[in-house]
């Protein structure tokens, strides 16, 4: 595992990580552009979840590559980035399940949304989070949830996992729970390491 820690502190893997993350990113947005032509523009902050992570990830490896550290945007791109990926790869396999056709670009996302939780996790000991970040991580977190399932914010979902709502968003908030919870182990448990450049 140092191995692999000490290959993520160089530039060039940072550097790698920011070309594959900011068209990542910027597509993202686009793929939302339907659903917030129709929301409210108090909620557009809100609704997309994925890119929004992607771009809290793409903040902390500019700083990276300046040799900053931002940690509440740390915290915010660690906790996310594992959730919204998480979550995205257990929707589209669920609908898949339940009978919805499975294409080319739903592979597609499988994969980009389980490089999403990992590569977040993978740069934790180069994170300065404490504490107090990841209360207003929480804070945060739990907010949107509530605005995505209370205000029906939510990410589009197939309509055929719709009729089961409820169970989504209670797997959605122990979701935010579980990751939190993660972060705060990897943050306190592992030794930190300084970028090796």
């Amino acid at each position: 595992m140092n191995k692999i820690y000490d290959v993520l502190g160089q530039r060039w893997a940072v550097f790698l990580l920011l070309v594959i993350n900011i068209p990542g990113t910027i597509y993202g947005y686009i793929w939302y552009e339907s659903q917030l032509s129709n929301t409210p523009p108090i909620f557009y902050i809100f609704v997309p979840d994925s890119p929004t992570a992607s771009l809290f990830f793409v903040i902390v490896l500019i700083a990276f590559l300046f040799r900053r550290s931002i940690p509440i945007v740390e915290a915010l791109a660690s906790v996310t980035l594992f959730k919204y990926g998480v979550w995205a790869v257990v929707m589209i396999v669920s609908a898949g399940a339940a009978g919805s056709e499975m294409r080319w670009d739903h592979y597609m996302l499988i994969c980009s949304h389980l490089g999403m939780a990992i590569q977040g996790l993978l740069y934790a000991p180069y994170y300065r989070i404490k504490p107090w970040h990841l209360i207003v991580v929480a804070i945060w977190t739990l907010h949107n949830d509530v605005i995505d399932y209370i205000y029906g914010m939510h990410p589009t979902v197939s309509h055929l996992i719709l009729p089961y709502y409820q169970e989504i968003a209670y797997f959605t908030f122990w979701l935010s729970i579980s990751s939190l919870f993660i972060v705060y182990l990897l943050n306190n448990n592992q030794k930190k390491r300084k970028l090796n450049f």
